[in-house]
């Protein structure tokens, strides 16, 4: 299937040749058109949905439980969270790493890394 960005797009108000550029907002690379002339900019429609996907994630809160696995606790990353991450590493067509990397912010917060 053809991707909309792989034709000519040109400019409604100056109708000039718009030339692809890449849109940095929130941590993600938009793919995006803009006008040499207004400056006026078209953000490819996946890649604003992935961002709109990503705020819907962002602003959840998860309850999920804590469990001994052997010697260790583990909990559960949601189903949904995972899905979107490993969607966006096949669109950036990154590999999925088993490993991530924990950090201990404070005595209540826990940040996990993935990739890098």
């Amino acid at each position: 299937m053809k991707d909309i960005f792989d034709a000519t797009i040109f400019c409604k108000e100056c109708k000039v040749e718009m030339e692809p550029i890449l849109v940095k907002r929130e941590g993600f690379d938009l793919r995006a058109v803009q006008c040499s002339n207004c400056k006026d900019k078209i953000v490819h429609p996946s890649d604003l949905n992935a961002l709109e996907q990503f705020d819907s994630l962002r602003g959840k809160i998860f309850s999920v439980k804590l469990r001994m696995v052997g010697n260790s606790h583990a909990i559960s990353i949601p189903k949904e969270i995972f899905d979107f991450m490993k969607e966006q590493q096949r669109n950036t067509r990154k590999e999925v790493d088993d490993m991530v990397r924990l950090c201990c912010e404070d005595f209540r917060r826990l940040s996990v890394i993935f990739g890098q």
